[in-house]
């Protein structure tokens, strides 16, 4: 029989279908290993990252099952958000008809792939069904004071024609168009409280044992807390206070100047009426068109001016000018920070620039500071000066000291900052799950009534050009009761961040069906936390820490019982391909270019730069022509032979072709010698000798090896290799045996039933075709994982290596079982060394480990 991909792998996969063969439960008395990928956005095709992505999983499933684990391996689709919507636009078709149909589709490629899923879990985020616990969730939180409105500055992407939380602005622009920068907003959002949670959520950082180190250092560095103290300044000539925080409490008397951030809430107010006015709006609008990341840069130069307002320093009672700065940033600490030009160069060269006041409050133990005569400032440590009753104290003592003094006198307290922000979840665009509030003019801010949820999205509304949600011109949607009153409200016509359904869907996946609540308690009790999660390393901070808070609100609401919903994380590489570029026309097509050259205008064709697959680039590669050409199996393996799964694969054509070849060696092995392995009796080890019994070591050594491989480091490149060099010892047997007896068969079916066995996690369908041509029975994964035999693992002969004064003069083998005093003699006897010694006289022997002698002559 000749391997015919595309008939055993629609064989098989109809097979495992018609008899549910991924669909599981809850079993008590079985231990549970929950494995998920990070869900797919349907797009309409799966691209070479999926597949890689969910082979890497499929393979780790597949093996769980194996060992004996009841194995939970689902799938669903993160349906809402942005680029469904903007797609939809592109192809004027709506949102929800563009999504189902790419569901459609890409389910049946993921299908195609032979991916062990249970399908019956499956969830798509854009599902009434699914949206509805989301909503419930929201209104939880709401009345825990979680989920809160306010008017502030917001980042905005005109593109999207929505708001951005601050995470998905990536160096000042917006994540989905990184050469648009984002601009702020003054507007009415819904927010998260993620920071009541920061702490908790940084502290258990270092508990992820199982996460890389490089993504907790993100999340860490992102949290970003600093202990320091909270300052009240007066606001001259008024009742007001500015709220200031510093990590330097011990340099409050040197502060000689105030800066506020552009985008500081009290600063219209502030400044209204004064003659500054014009021209602080001037600076402030054309300052916050700036992204904060080219603002603080070192090579930005720093710019102020002045409001025309002062504040006091709480401290020395001195009225101290208020600036607003281009460096300070609305999202440190306060938005307005103290200014010390003798002890931050900073400031420093601030106030050289508007020429103001500096003073010196720490100088070092052995020298004294002008600030007069400063060329830079002094950022060292040292003793306080200047600074009243706190003088002569070491500024390290003084930071608790003043922060303590402050408390005492109402003029401030310690704190811990953090630089993590609270979620911004509005986005004003359609296609996403509505926010289940309402607004009523008596009263106020209410929550829609549980009994009423979900809150529907309308299927049967026209998107508005330029991307603009419809749902506030749709007096159908927005006019509403009060379920407090009964008079009339008005809907809330944002809808969420589409990063909030993924933050639970990993959970919901344990009772997808339940209709009572989120998630079913005992079920998850059963499956929660996520033993193995696989996805980029891309979502080290959105996606991962928005699902670490979630976490901890579910349960504090009661509905799950873990705080981490994911015991390990593996980020797999990227997927890259050589590009083809024409200096005149960029990247082009393979079939763009002929003999080296573009065909469009004949330039010789660049070659070289290897990047992630994308359209753009115009080196994909389509998983569904390769299926199509070579089987999923073929596929499946190149994805995981060409490189470990934590780094990029590079593609490569003739890779392809070798995985193809690999398994038609393997189809031919079983193929070619059915009828001889009907015949073969079991292994017997005891009747083993020579060559044949080094082969039946290779098997065993192979199964250890992958084995550890997979369980341990997840290493399939090197699993595969092994299999492959097992495949080529039994071959190289075959070649040379003079005859073939039914010892030898004995040993070359083993050799094929443990190949297709540790091969199947990789190779699924091909392995259940040869598993079923030996004569098996059942379902290869529930067959079990082979075990091997240490002692079959021993070696026969050992190579010894010998010295002759320290210096390698020949090697003997030698038998396993040898003593080190037959060493001893072997190596003597041996006539290289008898060369060596000649007539010397021999002083001393030395057999170190059974692995070496040294002989001194």
């Amino acid at each position: 029989m000749k391997y015919s991909p595309k008939t055993i792998e629609k064989k098989w996969q109809e097979s495992w279908d018609n008899s549910a063969l991924f669909e599981v439960k809850e079993i008590p008395d079985q231990e549970k290993y929950y494995l998920l990928e990070m869900f797919p956005y349907p797009s309409g095709k799966i691209h070479m990252g999926h597949v890689r992505n969910y082979t890497i999983g499929d393979v780790i499933a597949r093996y769980k099952r194996m060992t004996g684990k009841n194995v939970l391996h689902p799938m669903g689709w993160d349906a809402f958000g942005l680029p469904a919507e903007n797609a939809a636009i592109d192809n004027n078709t709506h949102p929800a008809k563009w999504t189902y149909a790419n569901i459609t589709h890409m389910k049946g490629q993921l299908r195609m792939m032979g991916f062990s899923y249970d399908w019956k879990r499956e969830i798509a985020t854009c599902d009434p069904d699914y949206y509805k616990w989301e909503q419930l969730v929201f209104i939880k939180m709401f009345e825990k004071g979680l989920a809160y409105k306010k008017r502030t500055n917001v980042n905005w992407c005109d593109l999207c024609q929505t708001v951005l939380a601050k995470e998905q602005v990536e160096d000042g622009c917006c994540w989905r168009h990184t050469n648009r920068e984002v601009t702020i907003k003054e507007m009415d959002s819904w927010y998260f409280k993620i920071t009541d949670y920061a702490e908790d959520i940084l502290e258990k950082c270092d508990s992820l044992t199982g996460w890389p180190e490089r993504v907790i250092t993100m999340q860490k560095n992102w949290i970003g807390k600093s202990y320091g103290a909270i300052i009240k300044f007066p606001l001259a000539d008024s009742d007001q206070f500015i709220d200031v925080f510093t990590t330097r409490p011990d340099t409050v008397y040197g502060v000689t100047f105030m800066c506020f951030a552009p985008e500081h809430l009290m600063l219209k107010g502030m400044i209204k009426g004064t003659a500054q006015e014009k021209d602080v709006l001037a600076f402030i609008e054309r300052n916050m068109k700036i992204a904060g990341f080219i603002r603080t840069a070192e090579f930005t130069e720093k710019e102020g001016i002045f409001t025309g307002r002062y504040a006091v320093n709480p401290l020395t009672q001195e009225k101290i000018p208020i600036f607003v700065g281009n460096f300070v940033l609305a999202d440190y600490g306060t938005g307005a920070i103290m200014c010390v030009p003798t002890h931050d160069q900073r400031d420093f060269e601030f106030a050289q620039k508007y020429n103001l006041k500096k003073r010196v409050v720490i100088t070092p133990a052995d020298t004294e500071l002008d600030a007069d005569t400063m060329t830079k400032a002094y950022e060292g440590q040292g003793l306080l000066v200047n600074s009243g009753r706190f003088n002569g104290l070491s500024n390290l003592k003084a930071i608790e000291e003043i922060a303590l003094y402050l408390e005492s006198e109402g003029m401030g307290s310690r704190t811990v900052n953090f630089r993590i922000r609270d979620w911004n979840i509005s986005r004003q665009r359609y296609w996403g799950t509505p926010i289940p509030m309402l607004y009523c003019d008596k009263c106020g801010i209410v929550p829609v009534d549980e009994k009423d949820l979900p809150v529907v999205l309308p299927l049967n509304k026209e998107l508005r050009g330029g991307g603009g949600s419809p749902l506030s011109f749709e007096p159908d949607f927005y006019e509403t009761k009060c379920p407090k009153c009964n008079g009339i409200a008005r809907r809330e016509t944002d809808t969420m961040d589409t990063f909030v359904e993924s933050s639970w869907y990993f959970a919901r996946y344990a009772s997808p069906r339940y209709d009572k609540a989120p998630v079913d308690k005992e079920s998850v009790k059963y499956w929660l936390p996520v033993d193995q999660y696989i996805g980029g390393i891309e979502h080290a901070i959105l996606h991962l820490l928005y699902s670490r808070f979630f976490t901890r609100v579910l349960k504090d609401l009661g509905y799950v019982h873990v705080d981490e919903p994911f015991k390990n994380l593996l980020t797999q590489g990227m997927v890259c391909k050589e590009t083809e570029e024409c200096p005149e026309h960029g990247y082009l097509f393979p079939d763009e270019v002929k003999d080296d050259k573009c065909t469009k205008c004949g330039a010789q064709v660049i070659r070289g730069r290897s990047l992630k697959m994308s359209k753009s680039k115009k080196n994909v590669v389509d998983p569904a022509l390769l299926v199509d050409t070579y089987g999923a199996d073929t596929v499946r393996m190149f994805c995981l032979f060409a490189s470990p799964p934590e780094r990029d694969l590079e593609w490569n054509d003739q890779g392809v072709e070798g995985a193809y070849r690999f398994l038609n060696r393997v189809w031919r092995l079983v193929d070619d010698n059915i009828d001889n392995f009907k015949n073969a009796p079991k292994v017997d080890e005891e009747r083993l000798t020579g060559d044949l019994k080094t082969l039946n070591r290779k098997i065993h050594e192979t199964v250890k090896k992958v084995t550890n491989d997979i369980e341990d480091r997840f290493h399939f490149n090197t699993a595969i290799s092994a299999v492959m060099e097992l495949i080529n010892e039994a071959y190289r047997y075959m070649n040379d045996a003079k005859e073939m007896d039914e010892n030898s068969w004995s040993v070359i079916r083993e050799t094929a039933e443990k190949t297709v066995i540790l091969l199947s996690p990789v190779v699924p369908h091909i392995t259940e075709e040869l598993w079923h041509m030996l004569g098996h029975e059942g379902y290869l994964i529930d067959a079990g994982w082979p075990g091997y035999n240490e002692g079959a693992l021993e070696k026969d002969k050992r190579l010894i290596v010998v010295q002759v004064n320290g210096k390698v003069r020949s090697k003997i083998e030698v038998p396993a079982s040898i003593s080190d005093k037959e060493i001893e003699e072997m190596a003597i006897q041996d006539e290289k060394v008898k060369g060596f010694i000649g007539d010397k006289n021999i002083r001393k022997i030395f057999v170190v480990q059974q692995k070496l002698v040294n002989i001194v002559i």
